[in-house]
């Protein structure tokens, strides 16, 4: 038994396990000893699910009384809501992408191109001026100021009452 133990510790076995990984099982261990003892206490079960469920929506009537950006609620009220051009999951997958790519540029000596810095501000700053200037034409071609100076104020509901 002892040589068995040995053999699988030099093979990276169970006598290799670091502390996350047995924090980490012992949580799991303990987290469904805990789901066996409820198991057979169903009215318990559905008591704590409830409780539950009425602690989230007291979170959400608290949250709601803060005062933050409200939506408009009269038809005179400007709304412009913000319409995703980009999916997030397309987002997520072009930074991974584009992030192995570069992790995988680095490993190799003739992908280390020595730029002259200069050479590289003039690149940024046309980049920035390019880009920008389409972001300009947008929010010039759906009147969007982006600054709060010029634009109408508007009443909030429950300062009017």
């Amino acid at each position: 038994m002892e040589g068995t133990m040995m053999q699988d510790e030099d093979l990276g076995g169970p006598g290799r396990r670091n502390v996350f990984s047995k924090t980490l099982s012992r949580i799991s261990q303990v987290y469904q000893s805990w789901l066996d003892q409820l198991t057979p206490h169903v009215i318990l079960r559905w008591a704590i699910a409830i409780f539950l469920v009425i602690m989230f929506i007291v979170r959400i009537l608290v949250a709601q009384d803060t005062d933050g950006p409200q939506l408009p609620t009269r038809s005179n009220e400007e709304f412009r809501p913000f319409i995703r051009r980009l999916p997030e999951f397309k987002f997520w997958y072009s930074v991974c992408k584009s992030t192995v790519i570069s992790f995988i540029c680095t490993l190799f000596d003739f992908f280390n191109i020595p730029v002259f810095w200069p050479i590289l501000v003039m690149y940024f700053i046309t980049l920035m001026c390019i880009t920008m200037r389409r972001q300009i034409k947008h929010m010039i071609k759906y009147r969007y100021l982006p600054f709060t100076h010029g634009k109408p104020k508007y009443q909030n509901h429950i300062d009017a009452k």
